[in-house]
C-alpha cells in the first residue's frame, strides 16, 4: 500500500507539497476515465456538428487529434464539456458537465484516500473544488485576442485563494495526478517550496506585471520567490499532494501530446469548503463509514440539482454565485 509516510508527512508540512509514486494503477483507475471521456468527446463532437459550428464529427481520429481539430475549426477549448464542477456564473439548465463512474472511482480510491488520511486524519471530505485540465500542445492550438494558445500555462495562484474567507481555516488539501505521463516538455505542476509559510497572498485579476503576462487571476511574482520554482514532471500513476497556500502554477505544453489531469481537492468533514454553493461529499468515514458516498449516481444527482438551483438564480436575474474576495484597485496588483 503507497501512502505518504511520516517522512513524507514532515516534508510536505515542510516543504508544502509532497509527490508519492504509484499510488493510482493506470489499468484499473486511470484507463477506464479515458475511455468513459471518450463518450463526453462523442457528445461535444454531436453537439458541434448539429449546431454547424463544425464541418465533420470526425470519428475516425483518435482522441488527441480529434479533440485539436475541433478546437482549431471552432477557435475555442470546450473545457466545461469534461469538467466535474459547474462554472461561477452564467449557468443554465444546460450547462455541460461530466460526473461520471469512473471519475468517481477515481475520488474515492482506496490508496489516494489513505495518502489523504496520513495527512489530514480519517474523516475526510470531497471538496467541490475541482477540475479535470486536458490541455493539447499549444502550437496545435488557436489563439485569443491577445495571440496566445486559448488554453496556456496556468497563472501562478495559490488554491486557498480560490476558495471564500469562510474556508480560512479549513484543513484542506489539494490532489493532483496526471492520466498520461507528464514529462517536462508536456507542461507540468511547477510549485514553489516553503511558499505556504507565507500565508494568503493577493491575487490581482489579469495582472500584467508577470511575464510572460497571461489572463486570469493570479499573484504577482514580486510578492513571492518565484524563481526557486521547481518543475514536477510525473509518471500515470502518481500522485502530487499541496498543501492549500503553496504557490504553483504551470508550464506550456510544447510536447506533441495532449496533458491530461485531475486536481482534486479534501479537507476534514465539517470544515467549511469555500464553495458551500457546490456540492461535496464523504469520501472516507473512519467513525461512520455508511455515510460514505460511492453511488455514481447520486453523486451525479447532486451536481444536477445543483445546475438547476443555479439556472434558476440566473433566470430569476439575481446575482451569481462568487468567490473572488479581492477587489479590483488592491495596491499589491499596481506595477
Amino acid at each position: 500500500m503507497v501512502t505518504a509516510t511520516q517522512t513524507n508527512k514532515e516534508q510536505f508540512l515542510q516543504q508544502g507539497y509532497l509527490k508519492v509514486e504509484g499510488v493510482l494503477d493506470p489499468e484499473t483507475v486511470l484507463d477506464p476515465i479515458i475511455q468513459e471521456y471518450h463518450g463526453v468527446l462523442d457528445d461535444l463532437a454531436n453537439d458541434l456538428f448539429a449546431s454547424g459550428r463544425i464541418s465533420s464529427r470526425y470519428e475516425d481520429l483518435d482522441f488527441d487529434e480529434r479533440l485539436m481539430k475541433i478546437y482549431q475549426e471552432t477557435g475555442e477549448a470546450h473545457s466545461q464539456y469534461f469538467d466535474f464542477s459547474l462554472p461561477f456564473q452564467g449557468v443554465k439548465e444546460d450547462t455541460p458537465f461530466w460526473a461520471g463512474p469512473a471519475v468517481l472511482n477515481a475520488f474515492v480510491n482506496e490508496k489516494l484516500l489513505d495518502a489523504v488520511e496520513e495527512l489530514i486524519g480519517p474523516e475526510i471530505y470531497s471538496n467541490p473544488v475541482q477540475h479535470v485540465r486536458i490541455k493539447p500542445p499549444e502550437k496545435y492550438l488557436p489563439k485569443n485576442d491577445q495571440g496566445l494558445p486559448v488554453i496556456g500555462p496556468t497563472v501562478w495562484h495559490q488554491d486557498h485563494g480560490v476558495v471564500t474567507d469562510e474556508a480560512d481555516d479549513t484543513n484542506m488539501v489539494t490532489t493532483w495526478f496526471s492520466l498520461t505521463d507528464t514529462p517536462v516538455e508536456s507542461g507540468p505542476l511547477r510549485v514553489v517550496p516553503g511558499s505556504h509559510r507565507t500565508g494568503l497572498l493577493t491575487h490581482c485579476e489579469d495582472y500584467e506585471g508577470n511575464e510572460p503576462w497571461l489572463r486570469g487571476r493570479q499573484i504577482p511574482q514580486r510578492l513571492f520567490d518565484y524563481e526557486e520554482a521547481i518543475p514536477m514532471p510525473t509518471k500515470r500513476g502518481d500522485v502530487i499532494f499541496m498543501h492549500k497556500q503553496t504557490v504553483h502554477g504551470s508550464l506550456s505544453n510544447v510536447s506533441e501530446q495532449i496533458r491530461w489531469s485531475f486536481d482534486l481537492r479534501y479537507n476534514p468533514i465539517g470544515q467549511n469548503t469555500g464553495r458551500e454553493a457546490f456540492p461535496g461529499f464523504v469520501a472516507r468515514s473512519r467513525r461512520n463509514p455508511e455515510s460514505e458516498l460511492r453511488d455514481p449516481v447520486q453523486w451525479k444527482q447532486s451536481w444536477l440539482d445543483t445546475r438547476s438551483r443555479m439556472a434558476k438564480i440566473n433566470q430569476d436575474g439575481t446575482s451569481d454565485v462568487t468567490f473572488s474576495r479581492w477587489a479590483d484597485g488592491h495596491p499589491d496588483c499596481e506595477y
